[in-house]
């Protein structure tokens, strides 16, 4: 069973489901990553489920399509998004950061069915991911490999080095999305360490560089279809996107980077979201 193909209302009626839960999750377990999992929830919704070739039955399907969430601290975004998908329960996100659960703060590809590939230590993600893509070249697979990285992650050197690798190796079966939101743990990026100009930079380095709003599936969709059909180098999405997007007190704020909802928080955001439910 491949990726289901969703029309534009159904995939924005997904993404609120999967917000919720990034809310629940991260309130029952008094601690987490919220804002920056809100900010790409369109992202892995688009790929999860319009563009990706994969079977939750058969996770380990040779054939299927590789996504690699980098910026591992926001799992609860990649786990709300497989669970939806079926690869395991619903009922398994009730568990997320408990130390017997299957759902750890950061993703366990040997724990975790769905996860390609274990991250959290920044930029390691990415560089796992330009290797599976060097692979499906050499074994002359057609899978794709997506790889989402943070911009504040963009800081580290390692992200160049493998970019720079990508390139060499002409992986044109590699797409990767920068979750552009403008915010890291210690506030603005401009402020901590500036990652512009990113378009040039990524351009330097040898990819074919797209902008989209990151919360437009239209866009989303769009970009990725095009980076399909670009040959002979890798492509990124920079995505523009709002931190903590979908609840009114967290987005722009880089106080909800790493900070849990409290009760009250919780059922502000969940009213927002029931409120946008049903107008989908």
């Amino acid at each position: 069973m491949y990726s289901l193909e969703y029309d534009i209302e159904k995939l924005r009626s997904m993404a609120v489901r999967i917000r919720r839960y990034i809310i629940e999750m991260t309130h029952r377990a008094r601690s987490g990553h919220p804002g920056g999992s809100m900010s790409s929830v369109e992202i892995l919704t688009a790929l999860y489920f319009a563009i990706m070739r994969i079977d939750p039955a058969r996770p380990d399907w040779e054939h299927r399509d590789r996504f690699v969430l980098s910026k591992g601290h926001a799992s609860p975004v990649l786990y709300a998004t497989l669970a939806l998908r079926g690869y395991f329960p619903e009922e398994e996100l009730s568990g997320f950061r408990r130390i017997d659960s299957m759902l750890q703060g950061h993703p366990d590809m040997k724990g975790t069915p769905g996860v390609e590939m274990s991250s959290g230590s920044l930029g390691l993600g990415f560089s796992a991911a330009c290797g599976m893509a060097a692979a499906a070249k050499l074994d002359k697979k057609d899978c794709r490999v997506y790889a989402l990285i943070g911009d504040g992650e963009a800081q580290e050197g390692i992200i160049w080095e493998a970019s720079m690798a990508a390139a060499h190796y002409r992986l044109d079966n590699l797409t990767a999305f920068l979750d552009h939101n403008g915010l890291q743990i210690d506030g603005r990026n401009e402020e901590v360490i500036s990652v512009e100009p990113l378009t040039a930079k990524w351009r330097a380095f040898g990819w074919e560089v797209l902008q989209v709003d990151g919360h437009s599936f239209e866009q989303i969709t769009t970009a990725v279809e095009r980076a399909k059909g670009i040959k002979g180098r890798p492509t990124i999405i920079i995505a523009r996107t709002v931190k903590g997007k979908g609840v009114s007190y967290m987005e722009d704020k880089a106080e909800w980077h790493g900070k849990a909802p409290g009760d009250e928080d919780r059922d502000i955001a969940l009213k927002e979201l029931e409120v946008v439910c049903s107008e989908c």
